[in-house]
């Protein structure tokens, strides 16, 4: 039997509150780009134009949502970002969005946010949507490399946490990926969405390290096969990155905001 958490002992707080945090941004105005406003003052930079910023009351963080259309996404600079650049033995990193899916037009993979470059073997960590290389869709996946490139004998990274539950579209969600050193997890909402062998996913060795010339921080697309794709569309209300595993008790919430 599955215990009830009483919600009543949760009090309100922000990201920042939890220790570890490496930058949240909010997306509470429409721009070209958008400054974290806690932690690091990393700067997104759209490479859409002016992405819109939309209202809608059950956003959480404040009521509006960046509204993301396929096609469009965000960048930093690897340069510009070093604490996101996780990489290492001590590689630990938990990325949190706060998301309400739209149907793409593509069928694709679809790309939250992380540091993930195929096209010059640049893999680090990303939070994915809808990897299929399991036989299952639509699922969040926490991917993560300690090559860069392909995992050894596969023509694609298969490394990372698969979850079991298809995300729908039009509904808020909180999703997550973390990693201790030691294994993957992929989040809903604040729980583990266990899937025996693949969440939590073993791989210890840490992460790749990319270099000078590895992986930007993208948002809501990755660079693969010589372009940038694998496309999210949808409204994103947060997006909170952690240079730490955090704990079921922190992910859970986080996941009420």
């Amino acid at each position: 039997m599955t215990e009830e958490v009483n919600h009543d002992l949760l009090v309100s707080f922000e990201p920042n509150d939890i220790p570890g945090l490496v930058s949240f941004w909010d997306f509470q105005n429409s721009s070209d780009h958008f400054i974290a406003n806690q932690g690091e003052p990393y700067n997104l930079q759209s490479q859409s134009g002016e992405l819109n910023v939309i209202e809608d009351s059950s956003a959480p963080h404040g009521g509006k949502a960046l509204d993301v259309k396929e096609g469009q996404w965000l960048n930093i600079q690897r340069h510009e970002c070093p604490k996101l650049n996780i990489h290492g033995q001590e590689g630990h990193l938990t990325v949190v969005a706060w998301i309400k899916r739209q149907k793409t037009l593509v069928n694709q993979c679809e790309f939250i946010a992380g540091q993930w470059n195929e096209s010059q073997t640049g893999r680090q960590y990303g939070l994915f949507l809808n990897i299929s290389v399991w036989g299952q869709h639509h699922q969040i996946c926490g991917h993560l490399s300690n090559v860069g490139g392909p995992t050894p004998g596969y023509k694609y990274c298969i490394d990372g946490a698969m979850a079991k539950t298809e995300i729908a579209c039009n509904e808020w969600v909180t999703i997550a990926m973390s990693y201790d050193g030691n294994s993957g997890y992929a989040w809903l909402n604040g729980v583990l969405d266990t899937r025996p062998g693949l969440n939590p996913y073993s791989m210890a060795g840490g992460l790749h390290d990319g270099g000078k010339s590895g992986s930007d921080f993208t948002v809501g697309a990755v660079d693969r096969s010589g372009k940038i794709g694998n496309f999210f569309c949808g409204q994103i209300a947060g997006l909170a990155v952690y240079e730490r595993a955090l704990t079921p008790a922190e992910l859970f919430a986080l996941s009420r905001k």
